[in-house]
C-alpha cells in the first residue's frame, strides 16, 4: 500500500469515528433533554405531595414502563435493528409503519387502563384513567426518537425532546394548581403529545396505524421475542413496586423511585447510548464483525465504571441538599444509594452485551437472558423486601443485576462463536 492510500484508509477510520461520536452524542443530549422532562414531574410530584402520593404517581409510572417496553419490542426495536443506515425511502415506509403500530398499541392499552381506573376509583384509580388517556401520545412521542436514530438523525430527536420540556412548564404550572397526581400524570402525557405532532412536522411521515397490522406480521421474528423481552424486563419492576408496596407499604415505593431520581443523570446516560448503541453494534457488524465483542465490552464496561462513580459522588451530598431536592423522600432514598448504585453498574454492563446480542439478531439468546434477569430481579427484589423490608430489597436487585449481567455476556459469547462458524449475517439490511 501507498502513503496516498494509507493516509486515505486512516482518513476515512478517523471520519468513521467521528460519525459514531457524533451519533452517540446526539443519543446522550436527547436523552439529556428526555430525563430532564420526566425529572422535574417526578421531583415536584416528589416535593409537593409527599411519600405517599409519590409512590402512586410511580405505580402509574412503572405501569407506563410495562407498555412502553412492549411499544418498542413490537415497534420501534425490529425498526432500529434492520433499518439502520438504509436508504431513504426504505427508512420512511419502516418508519411510517412503526410509528403507526406504536399509536395502535397506545390507543389498545390506553383503553384498557382508561377502564381500570374508573373501576378503582380514588387516588390510585383517577392516576391509572388520566395515564390511559395520555399513552398513545407518549408512545408516538418515544416511537419518533427511535425512528430519527435510525436514521442517523439524532439531532431530531433532541429537538423533539426540547420541545416536549417546553410544553411541560406551562402544563406543570396549571397541574400545579390543582395539586393532584392524576393532575401532573395528565401535564406530563399531555406534554408529550405535544412533541409527538411536532415529529410529524420533523419527519414528514404520517404513521400508517392501518398498516400496524401488517408491521407486526412481518417483524413478527424479532417483534414477538422483544415483545416478551421488553415485556419481561418492564413487568419485572412492576411486580417488584406492586410487591414492595404490599410487603413494606406504598411508602417504599416512593423511597425506590426517590432513589432512582438521584441516578438519574447517570440513567440518562445509560438510556441515552441505548438508543444508539444497537444501531451502531449493527454498524460495526457490516463493516468490522471481529470488533463487535470488543465494541460491546467498551460499551458496557464504560457505563458500569460511570455508575459506580456516579454513586460514590451521591454519599458526598449534604443532607440539606438532598432534602432541597426530595423533601421527604431524602431520608429513606438516601439509605438506598449504595445498593441501588452496584444495581445500576451491573445493568449497565449486561447493557452492552444486549446491544451485541440485538445487533446480530439473536432474538432467542436475548430473549432467554432477558428472562432469567427479570426472574432474578423479582426475586431478589421481593425476597429482600420480606428480608429486611426497603433497604433489603435494594441488595437483592443489586445482586439479582449482577448475575444477570453474567448470563448476558454467555449467550453473547456463543451468539459470537456460533456466527463466526456459520459465517452467515444474520441481520437483514433492507
Amino acid at each position: 500500500m501507498t502513503t496516498e492510500e494509507e493516509e486515505k484508509t486512516t482518513a476515512a477510520a478517523r471520519s468513521v469515528r467521528r460519525a459514531v461520536v457524533g451519533r452517540l452524542s446526539w443519543g446522550l443530549a436527547d436523552q439529556a433533554a428526555s430525563s430532564m422532562s420526566n425529572f422535574v414531574v417526578g421531583f415536584y410530584v416528589a416535593r409537593s405531595l409527599g411519600v405517599t402520593a409519590f409512590g402512586v404517581f410511580s405505580l402509574a409510572w412503572v405501569t407506563y414502563g410495562v407498555v412502553l417496553g412492549a411499544s418498542r419490542g413490537l415497534a420501534t426495536d425490529p425498526l432500529v435493528v434492520r433499518f439502520s443506515g438504509v436508504s431513504h425511502t426504505a427508512w420512511r415506509g419502516a418508519a411510517a409503519r412503526s410509528t403507526g403500530a406504536a399509536l395502535t398499541v397506545g390507543a389498545a392499552v390506553g383503553a384498557v387502563c382508561l377502564l381500570i381506573g374508573l373501576a378503582l376509583g380514588g387516588g390510585v384509580g383517577a392516576a391509572f384513567a388520566c395515564l390511559g388517556v395520555v399513552l398513545p401520545g407518549l408512545l408516538l412521542q418515544d416511537a419518533w426518537r427511535f425512528a430519527f436514530f435510525a436514521a442517523g438523525a439524532g439531532r431530531k430527536a433532541f429537538v423533539n425532546d426540547l420541545v416536549w420540556g417546553a410544553a411541560l412548564v406551562p402544563a406543570l404550572v396549571v397541574a400545579a394548581r390543582v395539586d393532584s397526581v392524576a393532575a401532573f400524570v395528565l401535564a406530563w402525557g399531555a406534554s408529550a403529545a405535544v412533541a409527538a405532532a411536532y415529529g410529524l412536522l420533523q419527519s414528514g411521515v404520517r404513521p400508517r396505524t392501518a398498516e400496524a397490522r401488517g408491521w407486526l406480521r412481518e417483524q413478527r421474528d424479532l417483534g414477538y421475542r422483544y415483545l416478551v423481552e421488553n415485556g419481561s424486563l418492564s413487568g419485572a419492576g412492576q411486580l417488584r413496586s406492586y410487591g414492595l408496596g404490599v410487603i413494606v407499604g406504598v411508602g417504599a415505593v416512593g423511597a425506590v423511585r426517590g432513589a432512582e431520581l438521584l441516578l438519574g443523570p447517570f440513567l440518562a446516560l445509560l438510556m441515552g447510548l441505548s438508543l444508539v448503541t444497537v444501531a451502531e453494534a449493527a454498524r460495526v457488524l457490516r463493516r468490522a464483525p471481529h470488533r463487535l465483542g470488543g465494541f460491546c465490552l467498551l460499551l458496557g464496561g464504560g457505563q458500569a465504571v460511570a455508575a459506580l462513580l456516579w454513586g460514590a459522588a451521591l454519599l458526598l451530598v449534604p443532607d440539606r441538599l438532598g432534602e432541597f431536592v426530595l423533601g421527604g423522600v431524602w431520608p429513606s432514598a438516601s439509605e438506598l444509594i449504595v445498593p441501588a448504585a452496584l444495581g445500576v453498574a451491573g445493568a449497565g454492563l449486561g447493557t452492552g452485551a444486549a446491544a451485541g446480542l440485538r445487533a446480530l439478531g439473536a432474538a432467542r439468546r436475548s430473549l432467554r437472558a432477558q428472562l432469567f434477569a427479570s426472574a432474578c430481579y423479582v426475586v431478589g427484589g421481593l425476597g429482600g423486601a420480606v428480608v429486611a423490608g426497603t433497604v433489603g430489597s435494594a441488595w437483592g436487585v443489586a445482586a439479582a443485576t449482577a448475575a444477570g449481567s453474567a448470563v448476558w455476556w454467555l449467550q453473547l459469547r456463543s451468539a459470537l462463536r456460533e456466527r463466526h462458524r456459520n459465517s452467515i449475517p444474520e441481520v437483514r439490511t433492507s
